[in-house]
This record gives C-alpha cells, sequence and structure tokens, in this order.
C-alpha cells in the first residue's frame, strides 16, 4: 500500500505512521509538502476542516497514493474563548475524500490574544515555551495539559477515526 503524507511535521506523520502500522501490513510511506490553500492560522472549525480536506486532495493530486493524508490544526471562539481545533482528511485513489475531527481543548487567553493580533498558534508557542518548533513535538496541547496528550497523540485519535471509517467503506 502507498500512503502519502500532506506534511513534513514529525508530530503528524508520526500519527498517520503509528496507526497504519497497527492495521496495515506493507505501507511505503512518501511525504508531499502540499499546501493547505487556507489562511496560515484556520480560524474555525470550517477553515481549519477545509484546509485537511485541502492537503489530502492536494497530496493525491501531487502522489497518486492509495492513501493521501491531510491534517490540520486551528483554533475556533466560542463565545469570548478560543479553542485549538484539529481535523483530518485521507483522500484515495478514487477521489473519495473522508473527513473526521478531534480533540478541541481551551487556550489561555493569552496566547488567544497573540491570534486575534493576527499571529499563528506554532510561533506564538515557541515563545510561550522558549522552545523551538514546539508544533512538531509536544505541541500546544501537549503544553496546555501538562503533558497528558501530545500532538502525536491528539492526531492518532484523528486518523484511527479515518482509517475506521475507510476500513468501514471498504469492506462492503
Amino acid at each position: 500500500m502507498l500512503v502519502a503524507i500532506g506534511t513534513k511535521n514529525k508530530a503528524k506523520t508520526a500519527a498517520i505512521q503509528n496507526i497504519l502500522n497497527c492495521y496495515f501490513d506493507e505501507i511505503k510511506y512518501i511525504q508531499a509538502d502540499v499546501s493547505s490553500n487556507v489562511s496560515e492560522q484556520p480560524f474555525s472549525n470550517a477553515e481549519t476542516r477545509q484546509g485537511a480536506i485541502n492537503r489530502a486532495r492536494n497530496t493525491l493530486e501531487a502522489k497518486k497514493a492509495d492513501l493521501n493524508f491531510g491534517l490540520e490544526g486551528g483554533v475556533q471562539e466560542i463565545g469570548d474563548e478560543m479553542y485549538c481545533t484539529n481535523w483530518g482528511a485521507v483522500a484515495l485513489n478514487d477521489g473519495t475524500v473522508i473527513s473526521a475531527a478531534g480533540a478541541q481543548f481551551l487556550l489561555p487567553e493569552e496566547i488567544a490574544k497573540e491570534l486575534r493580533a493576527g499571529k499563528e498558534l506554532g510561533p506564538v508557542m515557541d515563545v510561550y515555551t522558549k522552545q523551538q518548533d514546539t508544533r512538531s513535538g509536544s505541541g500546544a496541547v501537549g503544553i496546555f495539559t501538562a503533558g497528558l496528550v501530545d500532538r502525536t497523540e491528539m492526531f492518532e485519535h484523528i486518523v484511527k477515526l479515518l482509517i475506521g471509517q475507510y476500513m468501514f467503506m471498504t469492506k462492503k
């Protein structure tokens, strides 16, 4: 099975590989650095979902794999609070696209203010934590859950939802 991953982000790549390796044998992974065709910082569930779908479709177009993944993180406001939101999509080689959402968690107001000012969550988290490339490691979710959930684990749940739907569809 040929699996294309529409990112070079280590946390997202690990999530896809960790889950698929549990359910399939003889997988060849390839990566594609593709655009989400949405804002650098998606600001709604709809935009984040669209970014994941666009990444999956752009990966399919670039690599023509059996399974073509797009994972996207964004934020959304509910009332006066801002939540981190996460979506994934897989495009099949026949053009079918499956999408699913994952965990959402509250961002502290000091982070939300930076995002409302036009900044992107990844760089804001790097400044906040005094670390580099937090988005490829624990991510905001790891920081704000005291390490109980990291970014790979958060995306693994989404990948599992996607693969479960794929397995259900192809079983018929």
